[in-house]
């Protein structure tokens, strides 16, 4: 069954104040982002973002998704991302509030695992809690037999949903009372109590906790070496410097960025850079290095990694590095879209021992992190 998502990200999130809380930091990423990243882990693909039209250039950050200007109601922004659904076909679809970031994996299978055998499954969490009905006083209490609190994502069969929008006119709390009014059947599956909507400020701080808990770290080594040759130039970390010889390579020979590559791919246990880029390939022949770290790092993105820091350590007796590192940080800071104060680039010598220390060529060290949230 093919699944895809849609990421509803078009309110103004007035009950929180100042700016829209989808796009609030959370441990280093945006609420919304946090959203998109746990559909995508879970292996829903493709994933339409529906955003307010003035949100476009927070939403333009938000990796691996398609964009979509929403409407002015909730139920109009979902059918916008349907309706850009529509060509994909998709057996099955997910929609989710881009204000629930701590959604995990094992809540998606169950919406999908109640999918398979109803036209609509939908998570929610049973009221255990006594319920009261006044203003400043009790007025009264309420019963809470199968009353439940409803969560997202809210999962639905492609065209009986798609069908149902069409025909909706107004507006809805969520897309299960959109499902109820086309008459669908809507089954509960076991909600998440993690699973909570960033509503208030102080639900941030929840969220983080949660995201902490249940973060993935990975680091990743990785280590490369080039013979010197004849040139003028060897390429370290993305820039050019000058140097009475160059390096004996396939490709540019970056030995910074070729051992940076390979940390990364070590981290997500992706095997080594000969194994994606071949030296026997003559496509890879004088490429620029920056391709196989870019290549890294969107495998990282597809799994829903985000790397954090980038530590490199050049060994050689000459060409002196220290001039360049400024420039060399920066342009790997690019290339990962990071900060450059996420990365370090250092060089040392070999004390005249072994081949670096002979002048015979250059060697790089590099380690990375990433984190899954």
């Amino acid at each position: 069954m093919q699944v895809a998502g849609i990421i509803v990200a078009g309110g103004r999130g007035t009950r929180f104040g100042g700016s829209p809380k989808q796009w609030r930091d959370l441990n280093g990423q945006s609420v919304a982002a946090h959203a998109a990243a746990a559909l995508a882990q879970a292996g829903v693909s493709p994933i339409v973002f529906v955003h307010h039209p003035d949100d476009a250039v927070h939403a333009a950050l938000i990796p691996g998704v398609t964009l979509t200007p929403g409407g002015a109601t909730r139920a109009e922004s979902v059918r916008a991302g349907l309706e850009a659904l529509e060509a994909h076909a998709p057996d099955a679809v997910l929609i989710h509030d881009a204000a629930r970031p701590c959604l995990s994996s094992d809540l998606v299978t169950r919406v999908l695992n109640g999918l398979s055998q109803s036209e609509a499954a939908a998570p929610a969490v049973a009221v255990t809690d006594a319920l009261w009905r006044g203003a400043s006083t009790v007025e009264g209490i309420e019963p809470r037999e199968n009353l439940w609190r409803a969560q997202t994502p809210q999962g639905f069969r492609f065209a009986p949903i798609l069908a149902a929008h069409r025909a909706h006119s107004g507006g809805a709390l969520d897309d299960v009372e959109v499902a109820r009014a086309a008459g669908l059947s809507v089954t509960i599956v076991p909600g998440d109590e993690d699973n909570l909507k960033v509503t208030h400020p102080g639900d941030l701080s929840r969220a983080a906790r949660i995201l902490e808990n249940r973060m993935d770290v990975r680091t990743g080594n990785g280590y490369d070496v080039h013979a010197f040759g004849p040139g003028d130039h060897v390429m370290l970390c993305g820039v050019r410097v000058p140097h009475d010889q160059g390096v004996l390579a396939h490709s540019d020979g970056d030995v910074g960025l070729h051992a940076l590559t390979d940390a990364i791919l070590g981290a997500l246990a992706q095997g080594d850079i000969g194994q994606h880029f071949p030296p026997s390939d003559p496509q890879w022949k004088g490429a620029a290095s920056h391709l196989f770290l870019r290549h890294a790092k969107s495998l990282a993105d597809k799994a829903g990694f985000r790397i954090t820091h980038a530590d490199l350590t050049l060994v050689c007796e000459a060409p002196k590095v220290g001039s360049h590192a400024t420039a060399m940080r920066a342009t790997i800071a690019e290339a990962l879209d990071l900060s450059p104060d996420r990365v370090s680039v250092k060089a040392t010598t070999s004390e005249r021992l072994g081949f670096t220390g002979r002048r015979e060529g250059i060697a790089a060290l590099a380690t990375a992190t990433l984190i899954r949230p």
